[in-house]
């Protein structure tokens, strides 16, 4: 490397951009949603990538249960029980689908509409 590649290394704008806590929780459950469509695909041929999947957006949302029962949570009280229900679906919405009685269109237009929310409210 010479001095002037150096030199616009040293002054280039090398920090991440800053997001909001909304922001995260959109990016957090679109990477698990595009995950979750694009493993359900091919379940056939990668099974435990699916699987993978789905472990994911069930820890992600016994992440957000978790949070929303804090009492210190200052979300409205009626979103955050809709917000505990809809964990407590896609936990036995999961296991419906691991036990072949169900699939995953349910949970990943769960996730869509969420995201159309944090957007929505994000603007």
């Amino acid at each position: 490397m010479n001095a002037l590649q150096m030199a616009r290394t040293a002054y280039s704008n090398t920090a991440a951009p800053i997001r909001t806590p909304r922001g995260t929780e959109y990016e957090a459950i679109a990477r698990i949603t595009h995950r979750l469509r694009e493993a359900a695909k091919d379940k056939k041929l990668s099974y435990s990538a699916y699987v993978k999947a789905l472990y994911d957006n069930r820890r992600l949302w016994t992440l957000l249960a978790t949070n929303v029962a804090e009492k210190d949570n200052q979300l409205p009280k009626e979103l955050r029980a809709q917000i505990f229900y809809l964990a407590q679906f896609t936990a036995k919405h999961t296991s419906d689908i691991l036990s072949k009685r169900a699939d995953e269109t349910a949970l990943i237009d769960i996730n869509t509409a969420i995201m159309r929310g944090l957007q929505r409210e994000g603007q």
